[in-house]
């Protein structure tokens, strides 16, 4: 991938550029699906953990679970969710908003000191078309997209998954694979604003050839 197309990924609709991996293993807990979905989604993020080079835990010690994702069939189906409200400020609102912009999913990340992903939140509500993705696919570009934050219009235009051929299984796109990689080597920034950060990524992915 070019210089700028890895600057895109990481720079929203509002101008800024803003990227973070994780800074500690990843500790996930999976709600409101049956077990071989949960099983998918695990497999899953092991498997995008592994590429990254980055790791897994039963526990966080600080906070127990660290990636918490929820299925649901309604947006309000949050505001029952025990001590929820705690863990997410301004449940109420964002609900409200998520449900009357017809959302299906919502990330929300929450950082370090240092400005590296400390915990993340999916909600994910299941509509007629996510129901009908086949729960490898969904398990997949979730995992990919918990990795790194980012930006809003990353996936706009296409997503970072692929098939080799008509019909076939979903595939992480190389390139996208490429950028994980790249962005959780030790020799990268765990965060950063400066747009530069994409020429360094575009560089280490060009080493890893």
């Amino acid at each position: 991938m070019t210089p700028d197309e890895i600057e895109t990924l990481f720079t929203g609709s509002d101008g800024r550029y803003g990227f973070a991996r994780w800074g500690r293993p990843i500790a996930p807990v999976v709600f409101g699906v049956e077990d071989a979905t949960v099983a998918a989604l695990k497999g899953a993020l092991e498997a995008v953990v592994a590429l990254a080079g980055h790791g897994m835990a039963e526990t966080d010690p600080e906070l127990g679970v660290n990636l918490m994702v929820f299925f649901l069939r309604d947006w309000n189906e949050l505001t029952a969710v025990p001590d929820l409200d705690r863990l997410v400020p301004g449940l109420g609102p964002l609900v409200a908003r998520l449900d009357a912009g017809g959302a299906t999913n919502y990330r929300l990340f929450r950082f370090d000191a240092d400005g590296a992903i400390r915990a993340c939140f999916v909600f994910i509500r299941v509509d007629d078309a996510v129901a009908g993705m086949p729960a490898e696919t969904l398990a997949l570009g979730e995992a990919v997209q918990v990795m790194l934050t980012w930006s809003d219009r990353a996936f706009a235009a296409q997503g970072p998954l692929g098939q080799a051929e008509p019909g076939g299984p979903a595939l992480l796109k190389p390139g996208i694979a490429g950028v994980i990689r790249a962005a959780y080597d030790p020799v990268m920034p765990a965060a950063t604003t400066d747009p530069a950060h994409a020429l360094r990524l575009a560089a280490r992915l060009g080493a890893m050839r």
